[in-house]
């Protein structure tokens, strides 16, 4: 039995009731989960899982996906047994930073797809700021692209979630903007729209509507090589 992705469908769910699956080494499987794992260029989420039964408290430093389950990793996994009711509360205030950065790179990597045909060729999004990079030529064009951004962000577009047939989705020009990759080969794919600006395949969470961004901030760009920028920046408190 694969881990329900309760994520995909509500970024905002910050606590949620669960049974576990099973005990592996270090960490425990869920039947659901609201905990993201790392992967599609985000951190994982972390928190804590609290037993129905006794009360204890588990840690959960961190979350993969192996296979169809998500892991769920503990500090102390030992006295945790399967077959126990857990509830489990994500570390809010991370998960959100990290929504808010998200929804912004989809932002900036639709401007600098749609204004100068440059493709996201790799990232990373963490709490404390995300790094893009790009095959564009001019790293002032990345300056002029936040500042765009910015304005959109605070233009208030709404942030939709839906899901698509791969064969839909792949009519949709521009659907990913990452180079030389495609989502895996799963028959629904989920989509994430920002109203007006941008459309693309992604598993990730992200913000209701774009005021909840705030102000994007370059923390530096680099040059990375000809047509190689990577663009270093976060999201002010």
């Amino acid at each position: 039995m694969s881990t329900e992705e309760l994520y995909a469908r509500d970024s905002y769910v910050k606590e949620f009731t669960a049974k576990i699956v099973k005990v592996v080494d270090k960490g425990v499987v869920l039947d659901r989960t609201a905990f993201h794992p790392k992967g599609g260029g985000l951190e994982s989420d972390n928190g804590i899982l609290i037993s129905k039964s006794t009360g204890k408290e588990f840690v959960v430093t961190e979350t993969k996906k192996e296979g169809e389950n998500i892991v769920h990793f503990l500090e102390n996994p030992i006295q945790i047994e399967e077959g126990e009711v857990v509830v489990g509360r994500i570390n809010w205030d991370r998960r959100y930073r990290m929504m808010r950065l998200h929804t912004a790179s989809h932002i900036i990597s639709s401007i600098a797809f749609s204004k100068y045909g440059s493709y996201i060729t790799g990232g990373n999004i963490t709490p404390e700021y995300a790094k893009d990079d790009f095959d564009i030529e001019d790293k002032s064009l990345l300056v002029d692209i936040v500042k765009e951004a910015n304005e959109i962000a605070r233009s208030g577009r709404n942030v939709k979630v839906f899901f698509l047939s791969r064969e839909e989705a792949l009519k949709i020009p521009g659907i990913v903007k990452l180079a030389e990759k495609m989502p895996p080969e799963v028959n629904i794919w989920r989509i994430v729209e920002i109203e007006g600006i941008d459309i693309q395949a992604d598993g990730g969470p992200h913000v209701n509507n774009t005021s909840e961004i705030g102000d994007i901030e370059i923390l530096k760009v680099e040059n990375r090589g000809k047509s190689k920028k990577r663009l270093y920046y976060t999201v002010k408190p």
